[in-house]
């Protein structure tokens, strides 16, 4: 052939990478390999080993120990051992450690990358050119961090020992995302590969070593599911950081309830990849082989769902066959194919059966008339049109390379069939118009949203989800906290412990008269006051066993109802911050024209002193959450791209909150208030103790414009109504302050739709401590970030 029919044709040749230095490296250690515990390299306590292999061949890489729970609880005990010596290192120090990590990983570079396509049978290029990279980029950013951190973080505390579970579609990158903010922010780590591809972890710990970073800050057990599981269950780890699987996640949250562990889970994802009419069709088309079939489309936030306006499909559809046709499907050793290995046989049976079930379901299915290797594990790109929103191949995750195409007609319903899923991880959205695009991007259930780009990532910029894609989030400010929680907060007492503290009250008239009977109290719900469906009601007595009234018995079905209302008033996130503000303004201000009422009724449960304090406290407390409705912003992030990302703080959605029982008016404004303020809607059971304070709260609501249904009140037995609360799907999250027993409860019953928890596990909190009682510890738990991406330029 000669040259210029060479130029035409544009066949590409084979570029094979070089193997010989993992290769080396592998042998050097016999490939055979032990726990990295305390700084050395240790044989598993049960001597069981188990092989990882090359996908693209078949072929035997190493041999790497079955961690126990012996293995798991050594590492653990030397994780606990170097814990108070890394904590005491200048936060320069730590910074330096995490600064000569990132050069190292660098200055492997190319051994860490081909041992990860060994490893993993993804692209050498997507090894070379994205993962290592970021893997550098994330240890340096996260330097910076440990230097910053005393300043930024003023009165906060590392959590202490962090177990972390990593998945194998980006080994080394992900055990970045979970160690660099973990070693940053002063903890100790435990972390468990995956079982497919713990190779570059194991490299990792190599690199530990060249550093000289101290004997157990970082402990790598190797090991299967079992590994996994003891991890999560040891009761001397003080938080999990875990991705992968949805089902994983769900089996780790009810593994934890009974303990204190914090928890961040990075889960599933079934990603909407949007292309509206006006957008630069070529450019989608790129944007969309990078969103589905990069590392296989074994991503989780993959971009598995094509939604296109119907003017475009026909012609959108031709342009995306033509480029499939292009595709290179082969050894991912090979710098010039595009699609490698399947991770693993099970992995590629599971993808064919999902497949084979969509076109059962009434799916077309295409695949490019390309070569595919007949050994190793491959699957060959693949697009399924025609495609039913409720089918099998729309609601899960495939995690493969495997597109399922529909159609849509409005921007309305582009962001219906978008958001019909459980999951809410990452979104795409294609379109010439920057006002459609941001219009549309803010609609969109997901943590992260690229606008006319896709799969891009940075260490400054969160990544995470919503709904059932887990919460907590990777990277950036946010990610810090992760790891990170008030220092008071963690040496705090057993709630009951020690009696609430209050300090000075302010000076109170002194003609405060309580009645002998109050008055008939009801539900508050949907903005009215509502008989409870059981139509029973529950006695109420004062600290002398008086009389003091009656508060309505609610049931399952008035939470359905609260919840109900509450999410008709969801428009109230949409309201503009500066209105929140005033409705919390002005509640305060009709709180405190009742002040002297409201007092002298609390006075005969709590006693005089407490409740003035509580009123005039409680007035400050939503006086406080007014001012932080429009301050608490976002940020803008300048990553190393021609983008900016919007960091956006969005309301999480309705809230299930359970007040605590010992401060009945301050407990209840110190949690429904930080809430509403960011545009959540609150479903509260109120202190079982005093429930007589819900009348007094609806009379003021109802005269401060809060619009109906945002605050919803059902009083009762508070057990019962939590359990509804908690295992109710159309409720995103749930806040438990009462006792241990509760949170355990909120913690394990919340589990169906994996909602966020936010309790006081327990511990004693002095409400009457404004740094105790509210700020933005609570901020934090109101609202999570969508980071929506947008490039610029030419």
């Amino acid at each position: 052939m000669s040259i210029v029919e060479k130029f035409m044709t544009m066949e590409y040749g084979p570029a094979p990478e070089d193997p010989r230095e993992a290769l080396a490296w592998l042998d050097r250690h016999g490939r055979r390999y032990g726990h990295f515990i305390n700084g050395a390299w240790q044989a598993p306590a049960a001597g069981t080993y188990f092989d990882t292999a090359d996908p693209s061949t078949g072929e035997k890489l190493a041999t790497v120990a079955q961690g126990s729970a012996a293995d798991v609880d050594s590492a653990v005990k030397a994780a606990r051992a170097a814990l108070p010596t890394w904590q005491s290192l200048t936060p320069h120090a730590r910074a330096r450690y995490l600064y000569a990590l990132a050069r190292q990983v660098q200055k492997h570079s190319r051994w860490l990358a081909v041992l990860e396509t060994l490893d993993n049978g993804k692209p050498i290029r997507e090894s070379r050119d994205i993962d290592i990279p970021l893997v550098a980029r994330h240890f340096y950013h996260h330097a910076g961090w440990a230097q910053l951190l005393a300043q930024e973080f003023p009165g906060y505390a590392a959590c202490g020992v962090v177990g972390q579970i990593i998945p194998w579609n980006f080994p080394l990158l992900m055990l970045a995302w979970k160690i660099a903010p973990a070693l940053a922010t002063g903890n100790t780590v435990v972390l468990k590969p995956a079982e497919f591809t713990p190779l570059t972890a194991l490299a990792f710990a190599h690199i530990c070593q060249e550093v000289g970073l101290p004997a157990g800050v970082v402990n790598i057990v190797t090991g299967d599911g079992s590994t996994g599981e003891a991890l999560v269950k040891h009761p001397d780890v003080d938080k999990i950081a875990f991705t992968g699987s949805t089902e994983v996640g769900r089996a780790i949250r009810k593994a934890t309830a009974q303990s204190h562990k914090k928890l961040s889970l990075e889960l599933g994802g079934k990603s909407p990849f949007i292309i509206f009419e006006d957008a630069d069709l070529d450019s989608a088309v790129e944007g969309l082989v990078d969103g589905i079939w990069f590392n296989q489309g074994q991503v989780c936030c993959a971009g598995s769902r094509l939604l296109m306006q119907e003017s475009i499909a026909d012609k959108l559809i031709g342009k995306i066959q033509d480029r499939m046709n292009t595709l290179r499907i082969g050894a991912p050793l090979d710098k010039a194919i595009d699609i490698g290995a399947i991770v693993a046989r099970v992995q590629l049976e599971r993808i064919q059966r999902l497949v084979d079930q969509g076109v059962a379901e009434g799916a077309t299915c295409w695949q490019p008339s390309i070569p595919v290797p007949s050994r190793g594990l491959y699957f060959p790109p693949t697009l399924l049109s025609n495609v039913h929103p409720a089918s099998v191949v729309a609601q899960q995750e495939i995690f493969g390379p495997v597109l399922a195409a529909m159609t849509f007609r409005t921007p309305r319903e582009a962001v219906e069939l978008a958001n019909n899923t459980v999951y809410g991880l990452a979104a795409c959205v294609w379109s010439e118009s920057i006002n459609v695009s941001l219009h549309v991007a803010a609609q969109l259930k997901a943590g992260v949203v690229w606008v006319n780009c896709t799969n891009l990532f940075d260490a400054a910029c969160g990544f995470g989800g919503y709904r059932e894609s887990g919460y907590g989030r990777e990277g950036g400010r946010e990610g810090l906290l992760e790891y990170l929680e008030p220092a008071w907060f963690k040496n705090a007492p057993p709630a009951g412990a020690t009696p609430l503290a209050i300090d000075q009250p302010p000076e109170q008239p002194a003609d405060f008269a309580a009645p002998p009977i109050d008055r008939t109290v009801k539900l508050y719900i949907g903005g009215k006051q509502a008989r409870p469906d059981s139509g029973y009601s529950i006695e109420v007595r004062g600290a002398d066993g008086r009389l003091l009234g009656e508060a309505p018995l609610g049931n399952r079905k008035d939470i359905r109802n609260a919840v109900e209302a509450a999410r008709k008033a969801e428009s109230w996130g949409k309201a503009t911050a500066h209105n929140r503000a005033q409705v919390l303004y002005y509640v305060a201000e009709n709180l405190s024209q009742r002040r002297e009422e409201i007092a002298a009724r609390m006075s005969a449960v709590v006693g005089k002193k407490q409740a003035e304090a509580e009123v005039s406290l409680g007035i400050e407390r939503v006086f406080s959450y007014a001012a932080w409705a429009d301050k608490n912003d976002g940020a803008v992030h300048n990553p190393p791209f021609r983008n900016v990302a919007l960091a956006m703080k969005e309301p999480i959605g309705t809230v299930g909150v359970i007040c605590p029982a010992d401060a009945p008016l301050l407990g209840f404004l110190s949690l429904v208030m930080p809430a509403i303020s960011m545009g959540n809607t609150v479903v509260a059971i109120p202190s079982e103790k005093y429930p007589l304070i819900t009348g007094n709260l609806y009379q003021v609501f109802e005269t401060s414009d809060l619009p109906d249904g945002v605050v919803n009140i059902v009083t009762g037995r508070t057990a019962e109504l939590m359990k509804t609360l908690a295992e109710h799907d159309d409720v995103e999250a749930i806040w438990c302050f009462t006792d241990e027993a509760s949170a355990v409860a909120a913690k394990a019953l919340s589990v169906g739709n994996l909602k966020q928890v936010f309790t006081n596990e327990g511990r004693a909190i002095d409400w009457f401590d404004a740094k105790q009682g509210e700020g933005r510890w609570f901020l934090d738990h109101t609202v999570q970030v969508k980071n929506i991406w947008v490039p610029y330029g030419e």
